[in-house]
């Protein structure tokens, strides 16, 4: 009985610590940590009772004793009689383990009869429960409560929107003015600062306060910093926050700029003990970023990059040279360059800025690795660890940063059927709103989540794929519906007033637009609303360069949605986890669609007569198709450069950057969009400007 209690004890052992690899490492499944606790009591039962078996697990050595006797005889004559004796002793022997023998041991925890092993094998899975208590409780018992930080969210040509946390102590409000000046220019330390708005932080609403800055320039520098109302400068932050204007959309001067797009993040995992705070797809997108300031003791980002270039830049001239030259130009996907050195282009001249970043949601695990009640507190604990990750805090106080939401800031697979007043919705959405909606763009109607802006020639509309969802597993699917129908009727009308006044137009997701993806697409992607997915990408199909933006899925792909004849192909680039799981060996999207469509195209034949000429084929092409897909990797961003300086060749170049590495890259050509302006000089403008000329008497109002 004691023998079997052994080997189950190392069956248990050897489960047991399988599952916490998993569960730490590879995906913190929620389940997991039901039983990952059981497995530990049944590995400690088994080993406390089948401990004397380890007694009776020794080698038997056997010992033979031979003795000789002299006997006289009594004529006087010596005779010498041997009798020969045997005894036979069982002596039990440990025989001491091998180096070899001691690692399959402890490693697989084998049974032993060295008690040193045996607690050897007791410490190490003591220490892997610690290590999956500490992830599990460490988000509870780290409030971050005294968190101080400020970000940039939407920024307009004329305006900014800025976030703040202050907590005050002993007290239920504090009060704390920004005051700014524009950067630049010779004499950059005299310019004075301005008075802008105050802050009202309220213990109410967790000290954090959105104020807007107006009155600004378009494409200028700024920086900010915080006074007491009394001018007492604050310590935080100890140096001013810069950030940059959005270029003026009616002067149609062309842009050429990047931003970053990911979405799915939670602190520390892949786990290691005692990094409770730190973020790691972060910490390498700041080394991407701002690669000079890296204080990373690898090989660093623009070392390895000087190798290799000048071959890049080569290689991206020579696909704006051959896209000048061609005669189509309408999101044609040059073709994808697979890379596999490290690169920190952002150091490079001819690469632009980075303006902001897009984070498409799950900013925040709310049910994972456990759910921790749907109170107010619960949710806004969980936005305070991430602002108060120093990994984070390297890339927020200096990028603007936009969301939206997904399931996971609520409670997975979220579906709200239009229903703001179903828990956990409401006090989900109080922290939301509070840390990350207040600053973006305002919405397109009060009270919403759905948000459009522009950024030079480009236009984006931000969709909430969550709050209207319908519940799939009721009513005919003709009647289900992501959007809503004032959302859907807000992007329709968003379609509209971009397609002459936009080169390229982003559709921001949530979740993937493609149905290609099989593991729960019902339940996460558009997958289960085929109609309104339907009239959707048709209406995509007939305006000239949309891009959706996706994520959700811990994979990066692009799939392209073919059109048939007169439409437009559109491209999605579904890009996670920022800093989260993925799944490796199983796969989970579909190369191809089977639905086709019939498109026209030209081809030259010989008649007869041995002429040439052109005659019209018709050819059936997949509807969605995958031109890259890549499943690995723990941290994967997406760094779009929109590029519109030459009218005639608008260009889009996507670099999808993995573990820190750029990973893909990918041109898509644009199609020239006339675009229409305004000859108005009022357009160009500024509010605060108009204001001066009111002030010395003039009447600019009624000049334009």
């Amino acid at each position: 009985m004691a023998a079997n209690l052994a080997i189950a004890s190392s069956a248990l052992s050897t489960l047991y610590r399988i599952v916490v690899y998993l569960f730490l490492e590879v995906a913190p499944v929620s389940k997991a940590k039901y039983v990952i606790p059981l497995l530990y009591l049944g590995y400690l039962l088994t080993s406390y009772f089948g401990a004397p078996a380890f007694s009776e697990l020794v080698t038997l050595k056997e010992e033979v004793v031979t003795v000789e006797e002299e006997k006289s005889e009594t004529n006087g004559q010596v005779v010498t009689d041997v009798t020969v004796q045997e005894a036979t002793a069982v002596i039990p022997v440990v025989e001491p383990p091998t180096l070899k023998s001691a690692l399959s041991i402890i490693i697989f925890s084998i049974p032993s009869p060295v008690r040193a092993l045996r607690r050897a094998n007791f410490l190490i899975n003591t220490l892997l429960l610690l290590a999956v208590a500490d992830f599990v409780f460490f988000p509870y018992f780290d409030s971050a409560t005294d968190v101080v930080y400020t970000r940039v969210g939407a920024v307009y040509p004329d305006a900014a929107k800025i976030v703040v946390r202050y907590p005050a102590a002993n007290a239920t409000e504090n009060l704390i003015r920004l005051v700014w000046r524009q950067k630049g220019g010779k004499n950059e330390s005299e310019v004075p600062w301005r008075e802008g708005p105050v802050a009202n932080l309220t213990a109410e609403r967790d000290w954090v306060q959105t104020v807007s800055l107006r009155g600004l320039w378009p494409s200028t520098q700024y920086e900010y910093r915080f006074e007491g109302l009394n001018s007492t400068l604050l310590p935080y932050p100890a140096t001013p926050i810069h950030f940059h204007t959005a270029p003026d959309p009616r002067l149609h001067s062309g842009s050429h700029y990047r931003f970053i797009a990911s979405s799915c993040m939670t602190p520390n995992f892949p786990y290691l003990p005692l990094q409770g705070r730190r973020i790691k797809g972060l910490d390498l997108l700041a080394d991407y970023l701002w690669p000079s300031e890296s204080h990373s003791t690898a090989p660093s980002l623009p070392t390895l990059l000087a190798q290799n270039v000048s071959s890049v830049v080569s290689s991206l001239a020579a696909k704006v040279t051959s896209s000048a030259n061609s005669t189509s130009a309408e999101n044609v996907t040059a073709p994808a360059e697979n890379v596999t050195t490290p690169s920190s282009v952002a150091s490079e001249k001819n690469v632009p800025p980075t303006e902001f970043m897009m984070f498409m949601g799950d900013f925040i695990y709310a049910d994972v690795p456990i759910y921790f009640g749907d109170d107010v507190e619960a949710y806004r604990r969980l936005y305070r660890r991430n602002y108060n990750s120093p990994s984070f805090r390297k890339v927020y106080e200096r990028l603007p940063i936009i969301h939206t939401y997904d399931d996971h800031e609520i409670i997975n697979n979220y579906a709200g059927l239009g229903n703001t007043s179903l828990p956990p919705y409401p006090n989900a959405t109080n922290a939301f709103e509070l840390y990350n909606a207040e600053a973006n763009y305002d919405p397109v109607d009060e009270g919403q989540y759905y948000y459009d802006f522009r950024y030079g020639e480009a236009a984006f509309f931000v969709m909430d794929t969550r709050r209207f969802r319908s519940d799939i597993s009721s009513d005919e699917p003709s009647s289900h519906t992501m959007l809503g129908d004032k959302q859907l009727a807000a992007l329709y009308n968003w379609l509209g007033k971009v397609n002459n006044t936009a080169v390229f137009k982003f559709v921001v997701s949530s979740v993937p637009f493609t149905a290609l993806w099989t593991y729960e697409a019902l339940e996460d992607t558009w997958a289960a609303f085929p109609y309104e997915k339907s009239a959707l990408l048709s209406a995509f199909q007939s305006v000239p360069n949309v891009i959706v933006l996706s994520g959700d899925r811990h994979e990066f792909a692009v799939i392209e949605f073919a059109a048939g004849d007169g439409g437009h192909n559109v491209l999605e680039v579904s890009t996670s986890p920022m800093s989260m799981f993925y799944v490796p060996f199983i796969r989970t999207l579909k190369p191809r669609s089977e639905e086709v469509v019939n498109r026209t195209k030209e081809e030259v034949v010989k008649t007869e007569d041995g002429k040439e000429e052109v005659v019209k084929v018709t050819e059936e092409v997949p509807r969605e198709k995958v031109l890259k897909y890549i499943a690995e990797g723990n941290y994967k961003w997406s760094t779009i450069e929109v590029d519109t300086r030459d009218y005639d060749h608008p260009v889009v170049r996507v670099e999808t950057v993995i573990d820190g590495t750029p990973a893909y890259r990918l041109d898509v050509l644009g199609k020239p969009v006339k675009l229409q302006s305004t000859t108005a000089l009022g357009s160009l403008m500024p509010e605060s400007f108009r204001g001066v000329l009111d002030k010395i008497g003039l009447k600019p109002s009624r000049w334009f």
